[in-house]
């Protein structure tokens, strides 16, 4: 298990994370994620008086589009639809895995 796991593993899903520790998470600049934001590539962020706040959600979000930015050269766009069919893909199997033992 990596220091990546731990820390998406660690935070809450009513936790909010600020641009600059999402930014620091993915290793990227504040740059990077503000013009992604700006694009609408990522629906869980919000602007609450001017911050923006991001939910454990984004930064698993903003890791995977950063890692497929950068092992695929893939634009930002392809990389938020790739993002949005893996989010989906774990949903379906977090849903398996609740039928399956019910």
């Amino acid at each position: 298990m990596s220091d990546d796991d731990v820390l998406i593993g660690c935070l809450l899903d009513e936790a909010w994370l600020t641009l600059e520790q999402v930014a620091a998470a993915c290793k990227v600049e504040s740059e990077w994620l503000m013009q992604h934001v700006n694009e609408g590539l990522f629906p869980h962020a919000v602007s609450v008086a001017g911050v923006w706040r991001f939910s454990s959600a984004s930064l698993r979000r903003a890791r995977r589009m950063r890692q497929l930015e950068r092992d695929f050269d893939a634009i930002p766009e392809l990389a938020a639809l790739v993002a949005d069919l893996l989010e989906e893909m774990d949903d379906l199997q977090a849903r398996l895995r609740c039928t399956s033992r019910g």
